[in-house]
């Protein structure tokens, strides 16, 4: 089957039933994706698929088949998208196991809503678990985030 992931088209040989997950990471060697429980539960795999968040431990790859799929690889591969910048600028990771997924859930926030409140903050990702705690670092790295994207957004309208 083909996939389209953070912009390049891959062939893959594998069954429609395997997790998206494991293609990324076995098939194709995208390392930065995260296996955390397997369940679809701590949001370690986030990915995009066609713009939303999912978790890829859960998702078929038959699901993805034909979507434009973006892993954490395809942000900005020199770190340089204001959402990395914030993580960076806050010291938000400590083990960084979490992070690829903090980051796409967070990301997945910001292209809806580039002015969130805490709500929307907390909603968006409540389903990301940081065995770190470092949730309070996570949020500001959001709404440092936000005010640059908001500020871009505006920029080009």
């Amino acid at each position: 089957m083909q996939l389209k992931i953070n912009n390049e088209t891959h062939q893959v040989d594998a069954p429609d039933d395997m997790p998206l997950l494991w293609v990324l990471r076995d098939l194709l060697g995208k390392k930065g994706t995260k296996f955390g429980c397997g369940m679809g539960q701590c949001g370690a795999c986030t990915v995009h698929i066609n713009g939303q968040a999912m978790r890829s431990c859960i998702t078929p790859v038959a699901v993805a088949q034909n979507a434009e799929i973006t892993t954490i690889e395809g942000v900005d591969e020199k770190g340089n998208h204001p959402i990395q910048i914030a993580w960076r600028d806050n010291n938000v990771p400590q083990c960084g196991y979490c992070q690829s997924g903090q980051i796409m859930s967070a990301l997945n926030l910001l292209q809806n809503n580039t002015t969130p409140s805490d709500e929307d903050i907390n909603s968006a990702m409540s389903g990301n678990i940081c065995r770190c705690g470092t949730y309070p670092r996570i949020k500001q790295a959001i709404k440092d985030a936000a005010k640059v994207m908001d500020k871009s957004k505006g920029a080009k309208s």
